[in-house]
Order: C-alpha cells, then sequence, then structure tokens
C-alpha cells in the first residue's frame, strides 16, 4: 500500500512517504475571517477532511492544523466599513466558518490556531530573519528581502526579474519593490502590538510560516490550501520558514476553486453562495456529495443543475442503504473498503473513481434486493458503508443523523396522509382499475413524492427537486 500525491512543488505525483513511520503532519491555511463563508471556502476543508479521514483508514496518525487569519487588512477594511472592532467580525465569522465545516461534516482539526495568538513567535521569527540578513526593518516595517533567498519562487515557477508583488498602503522604505511586508507599521486608529521595530500588526505571509512552526516543527508532511494561494502567500511563506532555518513542508497539495460563470467564487466579486443559505435550501450531506466528490485538483463550476445532478445520486445510494435496513435492520461497515476503490483513494486521492466502485456496489445490492438475496444485499451495504465512512458521507453515521430528523413533528402527518392516498391506490389495484391506480400514483411523483411497491407494500420517499 503506497499513497502517492500531486506535489506541486515537484509537479508530478510521488509516492508519499511521512516523515515520521505511522504519522503525517497536515497544516492547512484556513479562513481569513472578514466575511462569512461561500462553497468555495468550505470546499478546501472539505477536499483536505477527506485526505485526512483517508490517512486515518490506512492508519495514520494524523496531525492536522487549520489556522485562523482573524487579522488582516481585508478585515480592517470591513470594520472601518462596519464601524465594528475588527474581534467582533473576525469572532462571529470564525463561528460561521466553524458552523459551515461542522454542518458538512468536516472533523475538527487537531488544533485551530487564531494569527493574533502567536504575536511572539512571529516576533521571535522576524528577530532570526534580520539577524540571518533575510530581513530589515524600515520605517517601523520589517520587509523579507526576496534577493536573499535563493529559492525563492520556485513553488509558482516564476522570473524573479518578471515578479509584481502585491503591496499593501504604507509600505514604505522597501529595498527592492519585489520584497514583501513581514511586519506592517502601526496606523491611527488600526490594531497593533508592540514589538522591537515599533508597534504594528502582521502581515499574512508571517502568521503562516509562525503557526505551522509553532505546531508542527522545523519539518512537517504536508502543506494544504486553494490553488490561489500559491503565490504569494505559500511562495512568502517558505521564503520566511526555510530562510530561518526550517525544513518546512514535504508536500504542497493544492484544491481547486470552485466558480460561477468561469471566475473564481470570491467575496470581494460579489459571485459568493453563503454556505449559511445552501444549507436551508439543500441538505448538507447533499451539499457534501457535490463538494467533495469531484477530484480535488479540479474546478467545480457552480450550478443549480449540478446539485440536482448529486442530489439525484445520492438519492439512489441513500435509497438502497434504506431499503436494506428496512429488510435486514442495522448493518455494520465491513472492516475494509473493496480493493478497487483503496486504489482509487491511494492515486492522489481519486474520489471520482472511488465513487463509481461505490456506485457499482449499489447497482450489486439492488439486484440482489430484487433476487430476494438478503445475505449478498447486506454484503454489500457492509461494503457501501466503509466507503461512504471514508468519504463523510455515510447517511447511517450519527453525524447525519439530525438530518432525518429535520421536520419529523410534520413526516408522521405527511406520512398518515400519503398512507391514506396509498391504500386508495391499492383499492384500485385490487379492482383491477388500472388507470385510477396508475393517476394516483403520476400525482403522488408530481408532488415530489416516489412510489415504490416492494414485497412489503408500497414505499414512498422525497424524490430530486
Amino acid at each position: 500500500m503506497t499513497i502517492r500525491l500531486y506535489d506541486t512543488n515537484a509537479r508530478q505525483t510521488r509516492d508519499f512517504v511521512p516523515l515520521t513511520a505511522g504519522c503525517v503532519s497536515i497544516y492547512l491555511c484556513g479562513a481569513t475571517v472578514q466575511a462569512a463563508p461561500h462553497i468555495g471556502h468550505i470546499r478546501s476543508g472539505l477536499n483536505f477532511d477527506i485526505m485526512r479521514r483517508w490517512f486515518e483508514y490506512r492508519g495514520y496518525d494524523v496531525t492536522f492544523i487549520r489556522n485562523v487569519t482573524d487579522i488582516d487588512d481585508k478585515i480592517i477594511k470591513k470594520s472601518v466599513e462596519q464601524g465594528r472592532p475588527w474581534w467582533s467580525i473576525g469572532y462571529e465569522n470564525e463561528r460561521a466558518f466553524n458552523d459551515g465545516y461542522a454542518a458538512l461534516g468536516c472533523l475538527p482539526p487537531t488544533y485551530e490556531p487564531r494569527a493574533t495568538g502567536h504575536i511572539t513567535e512571529m516576533v521571535e521569527m522576524m528577530r532570526g530573519l534580520i539577524e540571518r540578513g533575510h530581513a530589515y526593518e524600515a520605517d517601523g516595517n520589517v520587509y523579507f528581502d526576496v534577493r536573499s533567498y535563493e529559492g525563492y519562487l520556485e513553488l509558482s515557477n516564476q522570473d524573479l526579474d518578471d515578479l509584481r508583488q502585491p503591496s499593501g498602503d504604507n509600505e514604505t522604505g522597501k529595498r527592492d519593490k519585489r520584497d514583501f511586508a513581514m511586519w506592517k507599521a502601526a496606523k491611527p486608529g488600526e490594531p497593533s502590538w508592540e514589538t522591537p521595530w515599533g508597534r504594528g500588526r502582521p502581515g499574512w505571509h508571517l502568521e503562516c510560516s509562525a503557526m505551522a512552526h509553532k505546531y508542527l516543527g522545523t519539518a512537517f508532511d504536508i502543506h494544504g490550501g486553494g490553488i490561489d494561494l500559491i503565490f504569494p502567500h505559500h511562495e512568502n511563506e517558505i521564503a520566511q520558514a526555510k530562510a530561518f532555518g526550517d525544513t518546512f513542508a514535504k508536500y504542497w497539495v493544492h484544491n481547486g476553486w470552485v466558480t460561477m460563470s468561469g471566475e473564481k467564487m470570491s467575496k470581494s466579486l460579489g459571485n459568493s453562495v453563503l454556505v449559511s443559505e445552501m444549507v436551508k435550501a439543500w441538505r448538507p450531506i447533499v451539499l457534501r456529495y457535490y463538494l467533495g466528490t469531484p477530484h480535488y485538483r479540479s474546478m467545480i463550476e457552480y450550478s443549480e443543475e449540478a446539485l440536482r445532478e448529486a442530489e439525484s445520486a445520492f438519492a439512489r445510494i441513500e435509497g438502497f442503504v434504506q431499503r436494506v435496513v428496512e429488510k435486514a435492520g442495522p448493518v455494520e461497515a465491513a472492516a475494509e473498503v473493496p480493493p478497487a476503490f483503496a486504489d482509487a483513494m491511494d492515486d492522489d486521492l481519486g474520489v471520482p473513481q472511488a465513487l463509481a466502485v461505490v456506485h457499482t456496489t449499489v447497482r450489486q445490492g439492488n439486484s440482489a434486493l430484487a433476487a430476494d438475496d438478503k445475505e449478498a444485499a447486506v454484503a454489500r451495504l457492509a461494503e457501501v458503508r466503509a466507503m461512504l465512512g471514508v468519504l463523510g458521507l455515510d447517511p447511517l453515521d450519527p453525524h447525519w443523523a439530525g438530518e432525518t430528523d429535520r421536520g419529523e413533528d410534520l413526516h408522521g402527518v405527511v406520512d398518515t396522509l400519503v398512507r391514506l392516498v396509498l391504500d386508495q391506490r391499492q383499492s384500485a389495484r385490487e379492482r383491477k382499475d388500472w388507470p385510477a391506480a396508475d393517476a394516483i400514483r403520476d400525482q403522488l411523483n408530481q408532488s415530489g413524492l416516489v412510489i415504490e411497491d416492494s414485497p412489503s407494500g408500497p414505499r414512498w420517499t422525497l424524490g430530486p427537486r
């Protein structure tokens, strides 16, 4: 068994060899909490949740760090616009992110550090970089000298002569316009912390380098994030950490975007779809299926049609699970997933190929049900539950139990009404009035109910919208 991952830095798929046998350390760039999360933000957390689950299935002890950027230019700008304290905005949106992660079934990280809780570590890193000649102070700012680090831009594969480094306001005193700010001098009315170079606040890139060092040490296995973070964020993280003396990340793994009309979903572009609104319109487990089943490196073009297709596909899986449980009672997940599923997941987390194995197994299970082969149907369900468990999509998992409970007060009422109509349909069938029976079934289908005749009698489920 060898897990293989596409390493952005190597530009190829590599065998995963952990730094410490049996252990995996992962640092994921998490939320910048200037606003509530859209589904593009949550996709990243979800992709790495699946990665974590697969490593754990394979027997690894996983340390998973997902940071919170609770101070940066965007948060300060929102504070001014809204007339609210920066920390109030940050905390409110941090909770919204965590609610979104939890709603879609993401396991909590091992640690979730906030940037503002690690100013001491940032000061220590800047001091070390200045002493080593990789950074300098100017006008209360601290800049990283990009020419001092030979490996700069290897991750993004750019040419230093052509580099256009993003810069913020009041970044004065740079020796080279390509240098980037690690620390920004205090401005009136903005949050600031005391340092040997005066009061100020951290730059975004410094925050992650310092927190990764704090929680994972000088070297760790995997650094993750969206492809938009390759430059400047991850490139600058590498420069700071390695110039400081850390080995830093061994593998770099990046997920694709969720797009709308071909553009990255973004709060700044105003084309985002908030998670808080999506979970009102769609079942969270369906959203997880929609966001988590494409390959993590692919782009997802958002559309309601695609969501409906995901809903229908998951309904086929869920329907099989429900039918077997009704027939045979509770079925535990198998101890191991089918070999084809494992092969797909080992190959750069090939979830689409793994999901094809799930659907094939469901079809086999449905055939067993049709043949009244209870033993085979139970065996297929055990395999399906094992696979869905890895993907965080097992409808029988306690996490999703609340989904089936939503609207439970109405469910009993609806069930009684539907049963009355089904009794009328059954009476029509018994007197061989097939047109009347078919008309009742068609009317129920048009109302959004799917009627299925089974050996134990008709059963109804909600169909796809």
